[in-house]
């Protein structure tokens, strides 16, 4: 069983989308499209609680649970970093918690970001995945 079949269906079609593009340079300009559309976040969910550690730029997520849905929030200080949080939240927004929370980390070395990134930003990537999950684990 490939790993994709257990992807929510907004990750793995966002996955796809970063498979497709075999340039570095178009992963990069897909992340930062993704950037632009991510909505502000209000400065009252920068606080210690919410702050990714691990990153070597400020990065920021909340999650609150609305009808059984995890609703995500998140900003960073880098444009590239802003760009890896818009695509988790996009590709996990509005998923119940316990689904959230089975995802597994693998999709990343399927999009082919860890090559275009460099280490940090990949294991921040990780790290704002991880936090995701973290976050939808408290709402449990």
């Amino acid at each position: 069983m490939s790993s994709e079949t257990l992807l929510p269906a907004k990750l793995a079609k966002i996955v796809e989308r970063f498979k497709r593009r075999s340039n570095p340079k178009q992963k990069y300009e897909q992340l930062l499209w993704y950037a632009k559309k991510l909505p502000e976040m209000p400065e009252s969910g920068k606080i210690p609680d919410n702050k990714v550690n691990g990153c070597v730029s400020q990065v920021y997520i909340t999650a609150q649970l609305d009808e059984g849905k995890v609703l995500y929030q998140g900003d960073s200080d880098a444009q590239l970093v802003k760009g890896l949080v818009a695509f988790l939240i996009e590709g996990l927004n509005e998923l119940p918690p316990e689904e959230i929370i089975k995802v597994q980390p693998n999709f990343i070395e399927e999009t082919g970001l860890k090559v275009s990134l460099t280490p940090s930003r990949a294991n921040g990537f990780y790290n704002i995945f991880k936090m995701m999950q973290k976050k939808a684990l408290e709402l449990v």
